[in-house]
């Protein structure tokens, strides 16, 4: 392979360069003076991204009128670290009722999303929520309804499609640079610690997070609906609980009283994060959740390896792994082509020139500040049929999911016509076909056959995506 650069997309890196106005029936209410937001949901990601963030970066756009949480010792830390001087409320309903938020953020377990998402719109409010959009057919057909119904609007925040390397991704198939894209092979990676910390968590507990098909997987789902530019329409796919959980001879209550904290290599020490031991740890006594739960724990009920096969209706056809006890993180994606490939990957230690730290990767993966060497990028290789194959460099963004949540907030809150020629923003249409095919292969995996979307919702694929 000539390993050639022909392309260094540093045009990238600007917020609005590749952001086409988004469509109307995305756009948010008209305000006068500053938004008026309500949180719902008070956790990390709360906090953080959607808490002090937004108050640091937007403070001359919005301002926080109400916090909504059952934990009131988290309520209380929330209001202090994000540095802000509002009410605060055990009850959503009241908190709406006494602050009538212009915007309510959802932030909460994913399986009440649809619950806050419903009644946030009927009492007047524009709704921003965290992927997922919900966790079953049928609350995700309750969000469409109550959408259609109020005429207020829904954003769903897929941040990884701002994400410098997959904006690139993206304008190469919209240039149709490998010709008409007939199958797609994606295969992502979690490692011992950013995997396994799922299983310590109510991730693990399908009823709360509709299993890691729907809570890390819609990720990765709406990425190949953006990508692929049209609907899944059938489903099959294999799972299975292998690793964590009951598959283990010894467990323990939580690792900070473990007996077994010496011997086992999945032991955390959440103690040194003080952080954590302020959000969780500080106010388990006010609801019981335990942040550093055992991974060996019996009630664990998703998967820890699955598989997915989807055809959509432009007759693209995906195959799709999720590992979560790999080495080490990362992704494969490659596009086949009626022209040539394009391949990417990312964080394959093979592949980088320093030695990947994977205890320190999801931290710094997740970090709103970090950044990377001015040197450091990205790889796509684009390869014609009896042509040679080109490298193409994107400059590397780390700083919260590639750089995508700064754009993601940008769009939202700084200038929501923004050019958007690629189509980044998501609605709820893009919420639902994400989290449906999580849905259809759960589905799929219990009842042992292909699952087709329209049996779910009263959404309809369609060639083209809407």
């Amino acid at each position: 392979m000539k390993r050639r650069n022909f392309l260094k997309t540093s045009g990238l890196i600007t917020a609005g360069s590749l952001l086409m106005a988004p469509a109307s029936s995305f756009r948010f209410s008209a305000f006068n003076g500053k938004k008026k937001i309500a949180l719902v949901g008070t956790g990390s990601r709360g906090i953080t991204m959607w808490g002090r963030s937004l108050v640091e970066q937007y403070s001359d756009l919005l301002e926080f009128v109400g916090l909504c949480d059952t934990n009131v010792g988290r309520l209380s830390y929330a209001k202090e670290f994000m540095g802000i001087n509002c009410p605060v409320f055990t009850d959503f309903t009241e908190m709406m009722d006494k602050t009538r938020p212009d915007i309510v953020i959802v932030t909460t377990v994913d399986s009440t999303h649809d619950e806050f998402i419903v009644k946030g719109m009927e009492m007047g409010a524009d709704v921003i929520t965290e992927k997922p959009m919900t966790t079953d057919e049928m609350k995700c057909q309750r969000i469409l309804d109550a959408e259609r119904k109020t005429g207020k609007k829904l954003r769903v925040t897929f941040n990884y499609r701002y994400g410098t390397l997959f904006t690139k991704i993206k304008e190469l198939l919209a240039e149709e640079r490998a010709g008409r894209i007939t199958s797609v092979d994606f295969h992502w990676y979690l490692n011992t610690y950013h995997g396994a910390d799922y299983f310590r968590r109510w991730h693990s507990i399908r009823d709360k997070s509709g299993t890691l098909l729907v809570h890390k997987a819609s990720h990765h789902f709406d990425l190949l609906n953006w990508w692929i530019d049209s609907d899944p329409v059938e489903v099959h796919a294999f799972g299975n609980l292998e690793h964590y959980g009951k598959n283990n001879t010894f467990r323990g209550p939580k690792c900070r009283s473990c007996p077994h904290a010496k011997t086992c290599k999945f032991y955390w020490d959440i103690t040194k994060n003080n952080f954590y031991m302020n959000v969780y740890v500080a106010n388990e006594k006010h609801d019981g959740y335990i942040r550093d739960d055992c991974v060996w724990r019996e009630e664990i009920d998703i998967y820890d390896k699955m598989a997915v096969q989807v055809k959509y209706a432009n007759d693209v056809q995906v195959s799709y792994s999720l590992t979560t006890y790999s080495p080490y993180e990362g992704l494969t994606i490659a596009f086949n082509g009626m022209k040539g490939r394009i391949d990417s990957w990312q964080d394959l230690p093979w592949r980088e020139q320093e030695k990947v730290n994977q205890a320190e990767r999801h931290t710094k993966e997740m970090d709103q500040h970090a950044s990377e060497k001015e040197d450091a990028f990205d790889e796509i290789v684009i390869s014609d049929n009896f042509g040679e194959s080109k490298m193409v460099q994107v400059p590397k963004v780390r700083g919260g999911h590639g750089g995508g949540d700064r754009r993601l907030k940008d769009q939202i809150f700084r200038d929501e016509t923004m050019p958007d020629p690629l189509k980044h923003v998501a609605g709820s249409r893009d919420g639902a076909m994400a989290v449906l095919i999580g849905v259809a292969a759960r589905k799929s995996i219990d009842e042992g056959r292909p699952v087709k979307i329209e049996e779910l919702t009263d959404l309809k694929p369609g060639v083209k995506r809407v």
